[in-house]
């Protein structure tokens, strides 16, 4: 058994975050081929404070690998938690207080079927 079999392969979570902005450009493009700028920013933005902190998340939690460093991926995993819960919540506040004027509706929308991408991941990260 050679060194590289007994690695273990990294999560591909990526694929995850890159499906949640594939699908943030898709609702995002279609709102812009109704020629409501408005509903297309709205909708961009609503995606992306959905996947933005769970790329963060990703990129810190799954940073260390291996049993030698299991103390270091449960402190990682609990401290990207709460960083990606803050991140959100600075996200949506900029996102209320900067843009203007901003679809609520479409936003909200947004932020909900990304949010399923994210529920729906065991389908698209196979074990």
């Amino acid at each position: 058994m050679g060194a590289k079999s007994a690695q273990l392969k990294r999560p591909k979570v990526i694929r995850v975050v890159g499906l949640q902005v594939l699908v943030t450009l898709f609702v995002s493009g279609g709102c812009l081929l109704t020629g409501d700028m408005v509903l297309a920013y709205s909708s961009f933005f609503g995606g992306m404070v959905c996947s933005v902190p769970n790329l963060y998340f990703a990129w810190q939690v799954f940073m260390h690998q291996g049993a030698q460093a299991a103390k270091q991926i449960v402190k990682s995993f609990y401290r990207a938690e709460a960083v990606k819960f803050g991140l959100t919540a600075v996200l949506f506040a900029l996102v209320f207080i900067l843009v203007r004027p901003l679809n609520p509706i479409s936003f909200f929308l947004t932020y909900a079927v990304v949010q399923v991408v994210h529920w729906l991941a065991p389908l698209v990260v196979k074990r």
